[in-house]
């Protein structure tokens, strides 16, 4: 049965799903302190779009993998449809084009690496931190 036992396990049995430290991205003025954050340590902004599957899919492995502590980084949570207009000054300010969904690391100011889909959950994330 292999496969099904995931499903099958009452939700006590299933694997514990940690919370991870999201600060909420939901203003224009958050993308300065960010950019300024970033001399200090490395930022991170995750793009997601809550109605989208893969974009789902994507997210959940991404907290499943996710390693790196608060002192290393700081982790933002940008919800697509309600924020749209912040992730289209993101992709003017940093000069990333927008995808969805979509993690960028920005250090000192610059977007070191960025990636969408799929690629999110191959990044080393510790190469950038």
């Amino acid at each position: 049965m292999g496969i099904f036992n995931k499903f099958l396990k009452s939700s006590s049995e299933q694997k514990e799903v940690k919370a991870l430290p999201w600060i909420d991205l939901n203003s224009l003025g958050q993308l300065d302190d960010i950019e300024n954050k970033s001399s200090e340590k490395p930022q991170i902004i995750f793009k997601h779009s809550t109605r989208c599957g893969i974009s789902r899919m994507v997210k959940n492995q991404f907290e499943s993998d996710y390693r790196v502590s608060e002192d290393q980084a700081d982790l933002y949570y940008l919800d697509l449809l309600n924020y749209r207009e912040i992730s289209n000054q993101i992709a003017q300010k940093f000069g990333v084009y927008h995808e969805s969904p979509q993690l960028l690391v920005i250090k000192n100011g610059e977007v070191k690496i960025h990636n969408s889909h799929g690629g999110i959950n191959d990044l080393d994330l510790e190469k950038y931190i």
